[in-house]
């Protein structure tokens, strides 16, 4: 099989929680996925699903916070494809270590979410651009959250990252207007994932209501309380729009911020 006919696309954080979700979603919609992610072990684990039926998954050790790693990341991605045809930003924390159990937001969860969140997002976005726009319908879909729509008492140094990622998309669509590339947004809602499990243990350490609950007693908790559709919502929900936003179908779409949360915000 001659992967380098395929479309490519690099997916920042692409090896565990939604990143797997998406990066195992374009797979199969025939994209070559380039799993850029820090956690060596899971991205080897998820490169070995790599077939001639699908196309390649490759893992590239990179770190969205450095520069010279975003550089290799784009180099080696050429190499190996030729081309970059999409690019998903889902590279994401929500504080430095021990945030969970802090009450309040500390000087170093500022420093940990903006680097990553909002910093590493612009540094990859535009280390990318140049290739990106020498690939006529190339696709920019950033992951934000509907805590950048509201924000959230507990946590204003994530949500303040996640509303500026929204932000980001609508001000790189007005510059990319002449261009044929769409720059779309996709904010989840309540997904379980370990970084929502470190969200319920925050939760359960800090807040009366939540007192002696699990992590993931507070999750069914708050998706009881606050899900009209009556349901959490999955890492393949995300996946599932994030391929909408990278497909032909989606050529009308661009500057766009879409929840996946179940109806929990309407915006």
């Amino acid at each position: 099989m001659n992967t380098q006919k395929r479309r490519t696309a690099v997916v920042t954080g692409g090896a565990t929680g939604i990143g797997k979700a998406i990066t195992l979603k374009l797979f199969k919609e025939g994209f070559n996925v380039v799993v850029a992610d820090l956690n060596q072990e899971q991205g080897k684990e998820i490169s070995k699903k790599s077939d001639n039926q699908f196309g390649e998954i490759a893992f590239f050790k990179s770190n969205v916070t450095d520069m010279k790693s975003i550089q290799n990341l784009l180099e080696f991605t050429i190499t190996n494809f030729d081309k970059v045809n999409a690019l998903i930003n889902n590279a994401g924390v929500a504080g430095a270590k021990g945030w969970e159990n802090e009450s309040f937001s500390r000087e170093e969860d500022w420093e940990a979410s903006w680097s990553v969140n909002m910093l590493g997002l612009i540094n990859v976005t535009m280390q990318f651009l140049p290739e990106l726009q020498n690939n006529s319908g190339s696709r920019i879909v950033n992951i934000s959250s509907v805590s950048g729509r509201q924000g959230r008492p507990s946590l204003p140094h994530y949500s303040s990252t996640k509303a500026a990622v929204i932000n980001f998309t609508k001000s790189l669509h007005k510059r990319l207007e002449d261009i044929d590339i769409t720059v779309n947004t996709v904010c989840p809602g309540l997904l379980w994932t370990s970084m929502w499990e470190q969200v319920g243990l925050k939760y359960s350490n800090t807040q009366e209501k939540y007192k002696g609950f699990t992590a993931r007693e507070v999750f069914d908790d708050m998706v009881k309380d606050h899900m009209p559709l009556g349901r959490e919502q999955t890492s393949e929900d995300v996946a599932n729009l994030v391929n909408f936003f990278v497909s032909e179908d989606s050529s009308a779409f661009s500057g766009q911020a879409v929840n996946v949360d179940g109806g929990f915000f309407l915006n």
